[in-house]
C-alpha cells in the first residue's frame, strides 16, 4: 500500500461535523480516517456506526476503527461487520483491535474483567476466528473464550480486512509480530515515543520466529499535535508531549519514525480538525512523501 497518511476522529454525537473532517481529510488527499471505539462514552457514538456513516458519504478514504474494544464486541459478531463494511465500502475498511484497556469502563456495560494474560489470550483467539470467518464455508470452533458451531463465513471484498493491533506492551508486541497485519502503535499517552523503536524491534523478532517477514508488517505512528502554520521551529520528540510545530518540523520527525520503521502516520488533532486534516494531507504528507523518495 506504501507509505500512508491519516488523521483521527471522535465519533461525536455532532454527525454533521465528523462528516465535515471525513470530507476535508478525503479531499486534502489524505488516505486512512481512525474512529475511536468508546462505547461506554455517552458523548460519543458507536464507532462502527460512525464508520458505516462515513462510508456513505465518501468514496476514496479508508477507514478503521482506532481501536476496536474486543471485550465489548464478541468475535463472531465482530467478524461480520468487519466483512459488511469491508463489501460496503468496495475495500475500504481495515480492522484496528485493542485487546481491552478501561477496564473500569468496561466491565460499567457488564462485560466480565480479565487479567492482562487472558486479554491476550482472548485476543490471540479471536484474530484466529475472525480470520476463519472470512473465508467461504461453515466454521465451528470451540476455545476458551470464543465458539461457533455451524457459523457461515462471509469473505470481505477483495483484498480482504487486515487486522492492526493496538499494542503496548512486550507480550502484545510480540503478538502483533506472530499473527497481526499490522501495529497501531498508540498516542504517546500510552506509549512513549522513546517505547516505539523498541516496540518495532520486538514485533519484528516475534515475526521472524513465527517465520514471518517483519516488512510485511505495517507500523503506523499514531501522533498527538497541531500542525501550525509558522516556519521550524526545532520540535524535540520526547516523553508524551504534543508535536507542534510548521510544516517542517513534521517532516523532520515523520522521517526520523519512517527511519524506525514506520510507514503510516496517524494524526491525533488537537484543535480545529478541519483545518489540521487540511494541513496534515496538503502541506505535510507530500513532502513527507518526496522525503522518502
Amino acid at each position: 500500500m506504501g507509505v500512508l497518511f491519516g488523521v483521527a476522529v471522535e465519533p461525536s454525537v455532532d454527525v454533521t461535523r465528523v462528516r465535515a473532517v471525513a470530507a476535508t481529510a478525503e479531499d486534502a488527499g489524505l488516505d486512512l480516517i481512525g474512529v475511536q471505539d468508546h462505547p461506554y462514552v455517552a458523548e460519543y457514538l458507536d464507532a462502527f456506526v460512525v464508520i458505516g456513516d462515513l462510508i456513505a458519504h465518501t468514496e476514496r478514504i479508508g477507514f478503521f476503527p482506532d481501536v476496536a474494544n474486543l471485550p465489548l464486541r464478541p468475535a463472531a459478531q465482530l467478524a461480520r461487520v468487519a466483512s459488511s463494511l469491508s463489501l460496503a465500502s468496495g475495500g475500504r475498511f481495515q480492522l484496528g483491535l485493542g485487546a481491552g484497556g478501561y477496564w473500569d469502563a468496561i466491565t460499567s456495560m457488564g462485560v466480565e474483567r480479565k487479567t492482562p494474560a487472558e486479554a491476550l489470550a482472548a485476543q490471540e483467539e479471536a484474530i484466529a476466528l475472525l480470520r476463519a470467518l472470512w473465508r467461504p464455508g461453515k466454521v465451528t470452533a470451540s476455545g476458551d473464550w470464543y465458539g461457533v458451531r455451524g457459523l457461515a463465513g462471509q469473505e470481505p471484498a477483495p483484498g480482504g480486512v487486515e487486522i492492526w493491533l493496538g499494542s503496548q506492551g512486550k507480550r502484545s508486541l510480540a503478538l502483533t509480530g506472530k499473527v497481526a497485519d499490522g501495529w497501531a502503535a498508540p498516542i504517546p499517552a500510552y506509549l512513549p515515543y522513546e517505547k516505539w523503536a523498541e516496540g518495532n524491534q520486538i514485533v519484528d523478532r516475534a515475526a521472524v520466529e513465527a517465520g514471518r517477514d517483519p516488512k510485511a508488517i505495517r507500523r503506523f505512528a499514531q501522533v498527538v499535535g497541531t500542525v501550525t502554520g509558522d516556519g521550524a521551529r526545532g520540535v524535540k520528540v520526547h516523553g508524551d508531549a504534543p508535536v507542534r510545530g510548521g510544516v517542517q518540523d513534521w517532516v523532520d520527525v515523520l522521517s526520523r519514525f519512517a527511519e524506525d520503521g514506520f510507514d503510516g502516520f496517524v494524526l491525533w488533532p488537537e484543535g480545529d480538525a478541519r483545518e489540521q486534516a487540511r494541513r496534515f494531507g496538503e502541506e505535510v504528507a507530500p513532502k513527507v512523501r518526496e522525503r522518502l523518495g
